[in-house]
């Protein structure tokens, strides 16, 4: 009758699991597409998961129209998820941890699920932990992040080298520490003698001399020549020395490891991560003293809008109190801890490691980051038992962390209690898609843009630390550390089969 009446007999049926399924396929095209466009300082897939963060708040969602009656906005009505929720703590419904009340049944079935998740995850884990791709040591954890119940582990407690997921730890510190949205500030102030005007270095790693930032939103070196350049001018000045001031930081700037094309000399002014091309991410050759080549570019930018600066850039010491004639701004720190986590930035984990113990009262120093880093992650209510932060990149083999630690700390991330901590989560890659894991669990992986991770590498060190949403619809961390693994290339297939087996097995 439909084919008569309306005139479909020569239009071909398309079933409704089609349209939803191209409907699917497109949209994940559409977000990848939209993430790789809205450049790597705000990737485009984090909007959306801060609102979400900040529905959980108790007031509920957005606000539709506010009732005069009532305290609380009306929250706009919705279709029912497409996931099951995440179950909260004390459910009992499949997680063991039912508060005993009633006959007891639910608390047995709870447990019996309990055990059943265990057994499945450890069926399907174990072989794959005894891949001889994966080394001679190895630690892993899974857990329920909203529960905290322990599904999986195996040497969870280990401290072993984390390598680059030892990130996490960095950008939970930083952000416990300063909060999502601290900005860091590059400033222009009067020198101690006439004429004479200072660079200040804050520790801004978005800093750039570009007239055309590459990786959008950040710290403009153009921007702050031209307010400096008006600020003189409307003072009738036009020609000044200049000097720069990169005193925050103290101790070597030279990473342990020495000169290294994953990481430029770490001092509190430099521009485009000291890089000699025009890359914003990867390893390339690194300027070998920062501080003054910023210096050069900003003098260079000074002379285009018509002040000219006298004899070389030379250090000096910014005048105490002294009022900025212009100031510029990192984007928020939120912003620079996903910057850092999905491409797996060395020199803003760096930076952030510095912000992280000048907020704490240490040097600004390797030697203070590891004080402060640690104090930090303890006063969180993690274990950090074991651990060591020699670094805040993970470049240095002397860090020490657990499986234990790093799903704590997703879990802490995961906490509706603790949004701050949420860049910790949207920062992370996601498989088959963005950063680092974009060419990994891809295609037709079942954690093909399910699974968020930080991976890690060292020689013979492999790593991956992330979250993923089983088939149940609970939110789990996962933390796999290995050492002495023969090459990186299957070692990191080994570490995409254990998350995709988290991703599958409820």
């Amino acid at each position: 009758m439909c084919d008569r009446e309306r005139g479909w007999s020569e239009v071909p049926l398309v079933k409704t699991w089609q349209l939803i399924a191209v409907s699917a396929v497109a949209g994940l095209a559409l977000s990848a597409a939209t993430v790789a466009a809205a450049g790597p300082w705000d990737s485009g897939q984090r909007k959306a998961e801060r609102d979400r963060a900040a529905s959980w708040g108790r007031t509920g969602g957005a606000d539709h129209g506010t009732d005069p009656a009532a305290a609380l906005p009306k929250t706009a009505p919705s279709a029912p998820g497409v996931l099951a929720g995440v179950r909260p703590a004390g459910a009992g419904s499949g997680d063991g941890s039912g508060d005993g009340s009633g006959d007891g049944s639910g608390e047995a079935s709870g447990n019996q699920a309990g055990a059943a998740d265990r057994g499945a995850l450890a069926a399907a884990l174990r072989p794959l932990l005894a891949d001889p791709a994966l080394g001679t040591a190895h630690g892993a954890c899974v857990i329920d992040t909203a529960t905290g119940k322990v599904l999986f582990e195996d040497g969870a407690r280990d401290a072993m080298t984390p390598a680059s997921t030892v990130k996490i730890a960095t950008a939970a510190a930083s952000l416990a520490a300063l909060g999502p949205d601290h900005r860091i500030r590059t400033t222009v102030t009067p020198g101690a003698g006439p004429g004479q005007i200072v660079l200040v270095g804050g520790g801004d790693p978005s800093l750039t001399a570009k007239k055309k930032a590459p990786a959008g939103s950040g710290g403009s070196l153009v921007a702050l020549a031209a307010d400096t350049a008006q600020a003189l001018k409307a003072a009738g000045t036009t020609s000044v020395t200049l000097g720069y001031d990169d005193s925050l930081y103290t101790g070597p700037v030279l990473h342990p490891l020495g000169a290294n094309p994953n990481l430029a000399p770490v001092t509190a002014l430099t521009a485009d991560e000291g890089r000699t091309d025009a890359s914003f991410s990867g390893p390339v050759k690194r300027s070998t003293d920062p501080s003054r080549d910023t210096a050069r570019a900003f003098a260079a930018l000074l002379g285009e809008r018509g002040v000219k600066v006298t004899g070389e850039p030379a250090r000096a010491k910014a005048a105490t109190g002294a009022v900025p004639l212009a100031a510029t701004l990192s984007p928020p720190l939120a912003g620079l801890v996903e910057r850092m986590l999905t491409y797996s930035d060395n020199d803003i984990a760096e930076a952030l490691a510095r912000q992280t113990a000048l907020a704490s009262g240490a040097p600004a120093s390797f030697d203070g980051v590891g004080r402060a880093v640690g104090a930090r992650l303890a006063a969180l209510g993690v274990d950090t038992a074991g651990s060591r932060f020699a670094d805040g990149s993970g470049l240095n083999r002397a860090d020490k962390v657990s499986a234990g630690l790093l799903t704590a700390l997703l879990a802490k991330a995961a906490d509706p209690q603790r949004p701050e901590l949420r860049p910790v989560l949207t920062g992370l890659p996601v498989a088959g898609f963005t950063g680092t894991l974009r060419a990994r669990n891809s295609g037709t992986s079942p954690a093909a843009g399910l699974l968020r991770a930080k991976t890690g590498t060292l020689t013979g060190v492999n790593t991956l630390a992330g979250t993923v949403v089983d088939p149940a619809g609970r939110l789990l961390a996962f933390a796999f550390l290995t050492a002495n693994t023969p090459d990186a290339g299957p070692a990191e297939k080994g570490l995409d089969k254990l998350a995709a087996a988290v991703a599958t097995v409820s």
